[in-house]
């Protein structure tokens, strides 16, 4: 039988004790708009590191979502940092009112995990996209494909969080890791991915479908 398991990603659990404990020292001192304020903020750090269960689609060839989110970018680039070959590149932009913990889309094998230091510009821009502080895993499936998925620091998010190790073998929908307040993920397909995700679109970490890796 399955343990019941708490809705709130372990990582949240200092930032929400501390706004907890400062809110109840508050009130106990009668500093009514002081507590106020601290339960408005221990409320919002409880939301913002929720953990929700999520339906990952069974069909084996589906590529979900890494992230919770706004799609940002779909192109096809030549990608010189992880795959070093022709790919196609999916963004999604995460805000602070999204879920932070991420999920593998597809079945793999961890074969990399490299940290890439750098700035902490806005992630829904090019100049972040290129120069912020990012953790890359690159995967390989049963059938040969390779693909990365990349966190990336934000202008507020400044703590990357990635449980994956190398040697991992990881099931699709599976938590990985989380980026603390705000961020982007970028995922490198192979060019034999079926896109089925636009610009613009909102997705679910671990539900909504972005394509197909036959």
């Amino acid at each position: 039988m399955k343990r019941p398991r708490v809705p709130v990603a372990l990582e949240g659990y200092p930032f929400i004790c501390l706004t907890g404990f400062v809110t109840l020292v508050f009130a106990i001192l009668d500093y009514d708009f002081p507590a106020l304020v601290g339960v408005a903020l221990t409320t919002f750090v409880l939301y913002f590191f929720r953990d929700p269960e999520r339906v990952t689609p069974s069909d084996e060839d589906v590529l979900v979502s890494p992230a919770d989110g706004k799609v940002i970018v779909v192109e096809r680039i030549f990608d010189e940092k992880h795959l070093r070959e022709h790919a196609y590149k999916v963004s999604i932009f995460m805000n602070v009112f999204n879920v932070h913990v991420n999920r593998v889309p597809y079945a793999g094998r961890v074969e990399r995990i490299h940290y890439l230091p750098g700035m902490f510009y806005s992630a829904d821009t090019e100049q972040g996209a290129l120069r912020n502080e990012a953790c890359a895993m690159t995967m390989g499936t049963k059938r040969g494909a390779r693909f990365t998925v990349v966190q990336v620091a934000g202008l507020i998010a400044r703590r990357i969080v990635c449980w994956a190790e190398p040697g991992d073998s990881l099931l699709k929908g599976e938590r990985f890791g989380l980026i603390r307040f705000g961020s982007r993920v970028d995922l490198y397909l192979p060019l034999a991915t079926q896109l089925e995700v636009q610009v613009g679109q909102q997705v679910k970490a671990g539900e909504t479908v972005l394509g197909y890796l036959s």
